[in-house]
């Protein structure tokens, strides 16, 4: 290839009215490969700054993520450290075919479009949230049917529920076919696999994501059993006192509990379940767990569903758990003000200082660097004992 080594296809997120610039002014005619119709070739002059997960056997990045542009050094000195020698090796040798390097090619349009007017954040400031959290979002998002909600003017305009994959979709985004009850015909649903996947959909304007709470291989099987604090004109105070109840009558039954903001203005409580319940299970279990939060405090929680009827009581919704029901994925954004997210928390967390606007798109990167581990992620994993769980939450109602 002339010299030239194909390594990897980082994202940015950066305007496009900088990387023109940046281009135009290194412009040259001719690379090392045939021009397809979007390449632009420069000359090899500029150092970047990438992060990556690792190196594959063909000596490509994994996960590559464009940090800067190193002004302090020269391309010169660039040199291929000995871990990764054979690997890059073995690149130069055997040459990617531009059909492969095109394959998982992401395009980003309109990054400068501004999505949120009052803040002043873009579709390219979206996306590169969704870069930064990546890491700690896919697990949830992975091996579960995503359906999109797009606002592809921003906040402020038209938005539309998508489920379907659309048909122009690439190849290589992993589909899977599901029976709607609802629309009474298959579906073909996206699962998003990887950072490609999430960064795909993100560019299509989707601002939040909904996920099941089962995985595809074991869709009658939820990971989780889910109870919706939703305060409507009720206190927020009154939603993280009901939260801590629940957290407390969790650990009386040596039940592990979790929560997360909902983005929007409750609290979501999250039960791992270790898929040894079916959904109508999972409901049930977390219906008799809302009755005995409502009789502890009567004064502020209701089982009422009619946001009419509530009388400014904070509902506990356990109806989320069936079959098709959806939960905003942990770390998607709101097409709020603000452009706050749903985001995990400690339970040291769940406090009287809670704010939901406290957590937004500039500050949860920030927030789960500090952090280091995301306080939610054991709920894919744990399998708590469920049987003696239930044995000691129904001598609550003896």
């Amino acid at each position: 290839m002339r010299g030239r080594t194909w390594c990897m296809r980082a994202a940015s997120g950066r305007g496009s009215r900088t990387l023109r610039s940046t281009r135009s002014s290194r412009a040259c005619d001719r690379g090392p490969v045939p021009k397809g119709k979007t390449h632009h070739w420069v000359r090899p002059e500029l150092v970047a700054e990438v992060e990556y997960k690792e190196l594959t056997e063909q000596g490509l990045a994994r996960h590559p993520s464009f940090n800067r542009f190193r002004s302090d050094k020269a391309a010169s000195e660039c040199r291929v450290d000995e871990t990764a020698a054979d690997a890059a090796a073995a690149a130069v040798e055997e040459p990617i075919p531009v059909a492969v390097v095109e394959e998982r090619t992401v395009p980003f349009t309109n990054l400068d479009k501004v999505f949120w007017p009052a803040e002043g954040y873009t579709k390219g400031d979206l996306i590169e949230y969704h870069r930064q959290v990546a890491e700690r979002m896919l697990p949830y998002l992975q091996d579960r049917p995503l359906v999109m909600t797009r606002y592809p003017d921003g906040i402020e305009g038209k938005s539309f529920f998508q489920k379907d994959a659309p048909p122009y979709a690439p190849d290589w985004f992993r589909r899977v076919t599901l029976w709607s009850e609802g629309s009474e015909r298959e579906l073909s649903y996206f699962v998003a696999e990887d950072l490609e996947s999430l960064l795909y959909v993100i560019n299509l304007g989707t601002i939040p994501l909904h996920i099941w709470s089962s995985r595809i291989e074991t869709l009658a099987l939820p990971d989780w059993c889910i109870l919706d604090l939703d305060p409507k004109e009720a206190p927020f105070e009154n939603v993280v006192d009901i939260a801590r109840q629940l957290h407390e009558i969790c650990e009386e039954i040596s039940l592990p509990s979790f929560a997360k903001t909902s983005g929007s203005s409750g609290i979501h409580v999250l039960v791992p379940l270790g898929r040894q319940l079916t959904y109508d299970q999972s409901r049930t279990l977390a219906q008799l767990l809302a009755r005995v939060v409502v009789a502890k405090l009567p004064l502020t929680a209701t089982l009422t569903r009619s946001p009419d009827r509530r009388d400014g009581k904070v509902y506990i919704d356990f109806v989320q758990n069936g079959h098709g029901r959806l939960l905003a994925a942990p770390f998607t954004v709101r097409p709020l003000a603000g452009a706050t997210v749903s985001a995990p928390l400690q339970w040291r967390e769940v406090n009287k200082r809670l704010r939901i606007a406290d957590h937004t798109i500039a500050s949860v990167p920030r927030r789960m660097r500090r952090l280091g581990e995301d306080p939610l992620r054991p709920v894919l994993d744990l399998e708590p004992d469920l049987l003696g769980a239930l044995d000691r939450l129904t001598r609550w109602f003896d």
